[in-house]
C-alpha cells in the first residue's frame, strides 16, 4: 500500500502564480485567478442546469436516460451502469463507469481529474470520491487534483471518503464512514479513520 498519491500523479491546477496574488500579511485573501478556464466553467454551468432539470427529477428506474445525459457531456458510461438521480457528478467528462457500476443517491463524485469505476463497483449513499484538494503550504492555495480508481466489484460504503490519488483494489470493501488516504488492496475489508486493512476475504 502506498502512503498516498505520488508527486507525479498530482496535477497542480493553478500555474499562473505570478498573476495570482498571495495572502496579505493581515491573513486576508488576495484576488486570485480561477483554477479553470472560461470554457470549463461554462461547461460546468451547462451541466449543472441539465442535472437540475433533466437528471435530478427523473424516476429511479430511468438509468438509460441518465447514462445518455452523462455521455452527452463526455462521460464513458458502460451499458448497465446505474447512476442514480441524486448522485452528484462534478465533471461528467472525467467519469468512467464500467458495466454494472453503481453510484447511489447522495454520493458525490468530485472529479477535476479522471475518476474510474470498474465493473460492478458500488459507491453507496453519501460517499464522496474527492479527486482534488489544496496545497495549504502555498500562499496561492492552488487546487491540486489526482485520479481515483475504484476496482471492479469494490464497494465504497455509505459516507466513506476516498482521497485524491487513491486506488481501491478489486473487490475491496471500504467500511461506512471511513476516510481512505492511501491505496487499499484487492479483496480485503478496510475501515477506519484513517482507513486500514481489517482482514482479507474471498467470495463464496
Amino acid at each position: 500500500m502506498s502512503p498516498g498519491p505520488e508527486p507525479d500523479r498530482v496535477i497542480r491546477l493553478v500555474v499562473d502564480v505570478d498573476e495570482a496574488k498571495a495572502y496579505g500579511t493581515s491573513g486576508r485573501f488576495g484576488s486570485r485567478r480561477s483554477s479553470f478556464s472560461l470554457r470549463h466553467r461554462l461547461a460546468r454551468q451547462s451541466w449543472n442546469l441539465v442535472w437540475l432539470f433533466l437528471f435530478r427529477p427523473t424516476p429511479r428506474p430511468f438509468h438509460a436516460w441518465r447514462r445518455l445525459l452523462l455521455r452527452c457531456f463526455g462521460a464513458q458510461v458502460a451499458p448497465g451502469a446505474r447512476i442514480y438521480a441524486g448522485a452528484r457528478i462534478w465533471a461528467p467528462w472525467n467519469l468512467v463507469a464500467g458495466r454494472g457500476a453503481a453510484i447511489a443517491d447522495g454520493a458525490e463524485v468530485y472529479n477535476p481529474c479522471r475518476i474510474e469505476l470498474g465493473e460492478y463497483a458500488v459507491i453507496s449513499q453519501g460517499a464522496c470520491l474527492c479527486g482534488a484538494g489544496h496545497d495549504f503550504e502555498s500562499w496561492e492555495f492552488p487546487l491540486l487534483s489526482a485520479p481515483i480508481v475504484i476496482g471492479a466489484h469494490a464497494w465504497v460504503a455509505a459516507r466513506a471518503i476516498v482521497r485524491m490519488g487513491v486506488t481501491i483494489g478489486a473487490g475491496c470493501v471500504v467500511g461506512a464512514g471511513s476516510v481512505v488516504t492511501r491505496d487499499m488492496p484487492a479483496w480485503t475489508v478496510c475501515a477506519g479513520v484513517p482507513c486500514r486493512v481489517i482482514r482479507a476475504y474471498t467470495k463464496r
